[in-house]
């Protein structure tokens, strides 16, 4: 989850819900009380890419977070780094997660994900070379567009929007519940 300090980053003291004005009009954000330091909690933009192996008869890669339970496969993702373009944060993290030589990089669109606190920006990547997952990734998968499956959240809505794109109607698995 986000990064919810407790503490002011700039005096240490602890800080506190305080109401007040900003340009969209009174605002309560945590502020410190001692010297007016503000946590604005702005979301993260994270990358994502639905990667086209385009030497492997345009399958799409998804792959397994090593973090992660289970099996589920997802798209590559990562954050920009500073002075990067968006466009060349995406081709810089498949490469360092794939391996993959990303040859295009196209938008795809800009996603909400409010769980996570993220901006996604997802684009559609084409790529080529042989698959080397970095220890970031535990494995991945190949799959025909019109075999892969969605997940309705975050990344999964920008798969579905590029399946739309390329004239597959998305099918979306479930999850269970959260309790």
């Amino acid at each position: 989850m986000a990064f919810e300090p407790r503490f002011c980053l700039a005096c240490g003291t602890p800080l506190a819900p305080i109401v007040a004005d900003e340009d969209g009009g009174a605002k309560t954000r945590l502020r410190c009380p001692a010297c007016g330091w503000t946590h604005w909690n702005n979301p993260t933009p994270v990358l994502a890419a639905v990667v086209e192996c385009t030497d492997r008869d345009g399958q799409i890669l998804l792959a397994r977070n090593a973090a992660w339970s289970g099996r589920m496969f997802a798209l590559i993702t990562g954050f920009m780094e500073a002075g990067e373009t968006a466009e060349a944060g995406i081709a810089r993290e498949v490469l360092e997660e794939t391996a993959l030589v990303a040859e295009r990089v196209t938008l795809i669109g800009v996603y909400d994900f409010q769980r996570m606190n993220q901006v996604i920006i997802a684009f559609h990547v084409q790529a080529r070379g042989e698959v080397r997952l970095s220890p970031e990734l535990a494995e991945y998968k190949l799959f025909a567009p019109a075999d892969v499956r969605c997940w309705p959240a975050g990344t999964g809505y920008a798969l579905a929007d590029w399946l739309r794109a390329q004239g597959h109607e998305p099918r979306f698995i479930e999850f269970p519940p959260r309790t």
